[in-house]
């Protein structure tokens, strides 16, 4: 797929991969969802169904590293990754939720919480900084 842009937004995406990934991630969600209505699965996607799928597929991620953290199976461990982020997409389509607003509206929280100055390099919450 190619692109025309105007300045503005070439100077704001300097990086032409970038705009590449973002059509890329769009892509594959719709893929996901599409996945989903081809086999009439939104019915069962309820927000409760998917917390918990989203809950026992994290679980299957932690497994992993079950007993020893250095040496776990890469690929194991990407798809059991890719499943939990499977579900959140479902889960914010479940709430007809932005997924993307809910993320920077995430992010703008977490930069107040978490100012570099106080943070960097520091693993405490920041209501001990």
């Amino acid at each position: 797929m190619k692109f025309i842009l105007c300045n503005i937004c070439y100077n704001k995406h300097k990086n032409w991969k970038s705009i590449e990934r973002v059509n890329n991630m769009k892509e594959t969600i719709n893929r996901i969802r599409k996945f989903r209505n081809d086999r009439d699965w939104s019915q069962f996607h309820t927000p409760a169904n998917l917390s918990k799928a989203i809950s026992i597929e994290a679980g299957e991620l932690l497994e992993e590293f079950l007993w020893d953290e250095e040496n776990y199976n890469k690929e194991h461990v990407l798809e059991e990754l890719a499943d939990v982020m499977v579900y959140c997409i479902h889960m914010a389509d479940s709430l007809g939720v932005d997924l993307e607003k809910i993320i920077n509206s995430k992010m703008d929280k977490n930069e107040e919480k978490y100012p570099v100055e106080k943070a960097k390099g520091n693993s405490k919450k920041y209501t001990e900084l």
